[in-house]
């Protein structure tokens, strides 16, 4: 029996440029056209005389081109692509959605700083289930690491640990007791 094949959902740009680049380069890197994007086209002088093999190679290599540029017009609004002045590869296309949606170090810092502070200051509130605090605790600390800050499963674990309300104190302290938290992942203590 074959199995039938299913084309990939092409991941539409919402504004948040770091998470669509990493789905983005996903889709692109499944349909080898990446390098592409990466790198670009091997550009020819015109002075050179190509052997059939080379002019093959080029024109193999502008069809790739064609249909990673093809993806990447799917994937971006007109307004978004109307802003990009230079849509030739799509190399080009990729290096102004970067240049224009990543943000600077500075502004990307200023977010990690944020980012920090509502880890530290997190704290689970009455009424608030075990699961919407931790998927709220994982949340940021993912958060955290997409912008570069990889907090392990010790801090992670260890911060929600000691943010939890009183109600759970006794089995806080159950855990503490019988296990190791320096070795307890996030997914152990679920």
């Amino acid at each position: 029996m074959e199995i039938p094949f299913v084309q990939p959902a092409i991941p539409k740009f919402d504004g948040y440029y770091d998470h669509w680049a990493m789905l983005m380069e996903n889709l692109l890197r499944l349909e080898e056209y990446w390098d592409l994007v990466e790198n670009g086209i091997s550009a020819g002088t015109e002075d050179i005389v190509f052997t059939d093999d080379q002019k093959k190679h080029i024109e193999d290599q502008k069809l790739k081109d064609l249909k990673a540029k093809n993806y990447l017009f799917q994937a971006l609004d007109r307004s978004i692509l109307e802003t990009i002045l230079n849509k030739d590869t799509a190399k080009n296309i990729w290096d102004s959605m970067k240049q224009k949606y990543q943000g600077s170090t500075r502004v990307k810092r200023a977010h990690l700083q944020a980012l920090r502070k509502e880890f530290e200051m997190l704290h689970m509130k009455a009424g608030e289930s075990v699961n919407e605090y931790f998927a709220q605790t994982l949340s940021i600390a993912n958060k955290m690491k997409i912008k570069g800050e990889n907090k392990g499963d010790v801090e992670v674990v260890e911060k929600i640990l000691r943010s939890m309300t009183p109600k759970f104190d006794y089995i806080v302290c159950s855990i503490e007791e019988s296990k190791d938290t320096t070795m307890l992942t996030k997914e152990m203590l679920k």
